[in-house]
């Protein structure tokens, strides 16, 4: 197996101006790497960094220094050196990410919400509605509600858009924040198959996973991140 992620020496931390300028620390000298194929899950008390080393993978964070070395068209580009023109480049074809919350767009249907990664890389827009729906299917979510805005839907419905939107672009890397928390049993399983049918087909996951059940049915192997001192 290829490497497809791999990081560094990774440090970050944070400047806290309402106490005064104190420091936070909370990663110090992080360093992991994801084989295509791999999941590997995140695990440590709260606290201990687990998704600001996620949001630092995906460019949202800069870290002090290290490295994050992504596998992208072949060539390799770090996500902490990287102009953010690169960055975006990177978001748009190699790296997926699932967040707690659905960045929700006012009156943009839930289908084409899914579709939008396709059709920002060049994919025909049928296809990638096609595709949509196919996701939002084995995802469950009722075919009534592909033409609405997803802005009220309850709380698992909006995760599901959420997953169907990061796995439609089939990315080689994905980083998974708590992909499940707010589903019933019956999307819960959906969704871990999806997951497992993504890391069978090559693709390098990293992910949170606090439900012991969806972390032993995904995930190859861990990485145990623990506090320094302050909260992540």
């Amino acid at each position: 197996m290829s490497t497809a992620l791999s990081v560094s020496g990774l440090v970050k931390h944070f400047t806290v101006h309402a106490q005064g300028g104190v420091r936070m620390s909370v990663l110090d000298g992080v360093s992991l790497s994801v084989a295509r194929g791999e999941c590997l899950a995140l695990v440590g008390p709260s606290g201990a960094g687990k998704s600001t080393l996620l949001r630092s993978l995906y460019g949202n964070y800069r870290p002090q220094s290290g490295s994050i070395l992504v596998d992208h068209d072949g060539r390799v580009v770090d996500m902490v050196a990287a102009e953010p023109r690169e960055i975006l480049d990177v978001r748009r074809r190699t790296i997926g990410y699932v967040s707690q919350f659905l960045r929700v767009i006012p009156r943009v249907a839930t289908r084409d919400l899914v579709a939008e990664p396709l059709i920002r890389r060049g994919v025909e827009r049928d296809v990638a509605i096609g595709r949509a729906g196919t996701l939002l299917e084995r995802l469950g979510v009722p075919a009534r509600l592909w033409k609405l805005p997803p802005a009220t839907f309850s709380g698992g419905e909006q995760q599901r858009v959420n997953i169907a939107r990061c796995l439609v672009a089939e990315f080689p890397v994905l980083l998974l924040d708590e992909p499940t928390a707010s589903l019933d049993r019956a999307n819960w399983t959906r969704a871990v198959e999806l997951i497992a049918e993504r890391r069978d087909a090559g693709a390098a996951i990293v992910g949170i996973f606090h439900d012991a059940e969806v972390r032993d049915l995904v995930a190859t192997r861990t990485h145990d991140l623990q506090p320094i001192g302050g909260s992540a």
